[in-house]
């Protein structure tokens, strides 16, 4: 990549992360013409999880340009998820152009070294400045407003003023650990170790690339199984920490043995080679007391990280993305830079956030079954798919839930704190 050349010049918008979220802003701001410097503390091409596109990405997606060359690429097209149980026994795909005659229903399962170093190159190619290897160390204030920023590049640390930071930087939360924001969610405390494998089973036709969710022995936790490009697959599994990864020796290891108890995980891995480090992370479910202040605003998992159960990750990053640069765009045109202003989105977002995390309660519900669920209360079955989908800002989606109480327990509404 040919990074800018870093100085102490002020900015109007500084981006720490390089991720969706964060490119997503960059691009937008910069195609509205605003001084705009996206920060990243790796270098590009780098790997990440989080592979599979919602159907509701489409719309975030079409906005940035970047369709055309998805069209084009060589990701495997998402027709469906598939849910199978601990038995091994499938249930029927759901397939997103049952309910969707738009181009949207058919997705991507992407590579995110690929994809984000796109959406990146994006970003310049719109006129935005681009450093790569800068960590963002942290975030100046003067009293309460964000003023600028404090990085370190090839050894060298330097300030850089800027009107607005926006926080992108994903599960390390820079900005929200900086100011004591993040809450835990205690009842969604997971952890998940994963690779990525060639040469695995997949299925056939338009079933090739389908998302399934495998329950391991005995409904402790689930896999993931993720078609790529190149003849590999993302592979995880997510269960209780306590389980998944006290006493059992190096990661290596833990992947290694839940895969063998697993027959479904065993069966389409039988002739398969693990073709990447495995890796972990735990505790990954949280969300930020606050989204904005004067000055800052937080985008994508920089706010809150759920469970990667229904993929919504990507979705939410280029979502909040969208929401904070059109806010930032009108701030800076009305010369109005406050956490009224830039936080304007951020109960719409939360709302939509919160709508996920109650599915991922119901999914980690024993005996709770969705079928069973929309059996007796047909009224819902749109509802529940425009939520599976993606489809959660939607006027209405979320009335689903007072019914859906009266079969499980859900969670309440996590507030936002203002300024």
């Amino acid at each position: 990549m040919n990074d800018v050349k870093l100085d102490s010049r002020p900015r109007q918008v500084v981006i720490a992360g390089g991720g969706p979220a964060g490119a997503t802003v960059a691009t937008l701001l910069a195609m509205k013409g605003k001084d705009t410097l996206l920060l990243e503390k790796e270098e590009f091409p780098r790997f990440h999880i989080g592979e599979s596109m919602m159907t509701e990405t489409w719309w975030p997606l079409e906005r940035l340009g970047l369709i055309d060359w998805l069209r084009e690429s060589a990701f495997p097209r998402k027709y469906s998820v598939q849910f199978i149980s601990e038995t091994g026994r499938p249930s029927r795909p759901f397939y997103f152009y049952e309910t969707n005659e738009h181009e949207s229903a058919v997705t991507w399962q992407v590579d995110r070294a690929t994809f984000d170093t796109r959406m990146v190159e994006n970003a310049r190619e719109k006129g935005a400045e681009v450093a790569t290897a800068t960590e963002v160390l942290n975030v100046v204030f003067d009293d309460d407003r964000a003023v600028g920023v404090r990085v370190r590049a090839k050894g060298i640390e330097l300030e850089i003023p800027c009107d607005v930071f926006v926080d992108a930087t994903g599960l390390g939360s820079l900005l929200a650990r900086q100011l004591g924001l993040l809450r835990m969610d205690p009842k969604l405390k997971k952890a998940a170790v994963f690779a990525h494998y060639k040469g695995a089973r997949r299925d056939e036709g338009i079933d090739e690339g389908a998302t399934l969710i495998i329950q391991t022995p005995g409904n402790r936790g689930w896999f993931w199984f993720i078609p790529l490009p190149d003849d590999r697959v993302s592979v995880g599994v997510v269960g209780a920490p306590g389980e998944l990864l006290k006493g059992r020796g190096d990661p290596v290891r833990v992947l290694a043995e839940e895969i063998e108890s697993c027959p479904t995980m065993r069966e389409r891995l039988a002739t398969a080679e693990r073709c990447c480090d495995v890796r972990v992370i735990s505790d990954f479910s949280y969300r930020a007391k606050r989204l904005a202040g004067d000055g800052w605003v937080l985008v994508g998992d920089a706010f809150g990280f759920i469970d990667p159960v229904y993929s919504s990750g990507v979705f939410l990053a280029l979502k909040s993305g969208e929401m904070a640069a059109d806010a930032i765009a009108a701030g800076l045109e009305a010369g109005k830079l406050d956490a009224a202003q830039l936080g304007g989105f951020g109960e719409e977002f939360a709302a939509g956030l919160e709508a996920v995390r109650k599915l991922v309660y119901a999914f980690y519900t024993p005996d709770f079954s969705f079928a069973n669920f929309v059996r007796s209360h047909p009224e819902h079955r749109d509802r529940l798919v425009d939520l599976l989908t993606g489809n959660v800002f939607k006027k209405g989606v979320t009335d689903i839930f007072e019914d859906m109480k009266g079969f499980i327990e859900l969670p309440e509404a996590i507030p936002l704190e203002s300024a």
